[in-house]
């Protein structure tokens, strides 16, 4: 973690959180993406970082085969940057930093649903689940505040 109030976060976790239910690789991978979530949404910033983030660093240096070590995973954060960046339309580089308010949520939401992300989360073994739940007006996912409309 960069400071109290920054979680670092590499370009396809952007995504994953829109959709995220409490289901993951592994329990370890589960608490780390439900804690980042949770900080999220009680304000914390975001720093855009290259390789293992504060989700998935910790299993990195734990598992055997970490699946963040995996071919496809950094072609998915490139992906998923560009294409979040053409959404905003400004560039994000490693070391930038934002804020992942409810703006911010419903925007990337509203996209994703719409299909605008679905060259990144190409290669992903989730992306099914993450359609339907997009599909689904985004329900009993864990990245939201109580004043989020969904």
């Amino acid at each position: 973690m960069v400071d109290g109030n920054t979680v670092r976060l590499r370009g396809h976790h952007l995504l994953c959180l829109l959709t995220y239910k409490g289901l993951g690789y592994s329990p370890e991978f589960v608490a780390g993406m439900t804690a980042t979530a949770a900080r999220l949404v009680a304000g914390a910033r975001v720093e855009i970082v290259e390789g293992p983030d504060d989700i998935c660093e910790p299993l990195c240096r734990s598992d055997e085969h970490p699946h963040c070590n995996e071919a496809t995973v950094p072609e998915r954060d490139r992906r998923a940057l560009s294409l979040v960046s053409s959404l905003l339309d400004r560039p994000f580089n490693f070391g930038d930093r934002l804020a992942f308010d409810e703006e911010l949520r419903a925007r990337l939401r509203s996209a994703y649903r719409d299909g605008a992300f679905e060259a990144a989360c190409a290669l992903c073994e989730w992306q099914p689940l993450c359609r339907d739940i997009a599909a689904d007006a985004y329900r009993g996912t864990l990245f939201r505040s109580a004043r989020d409309p969904i």
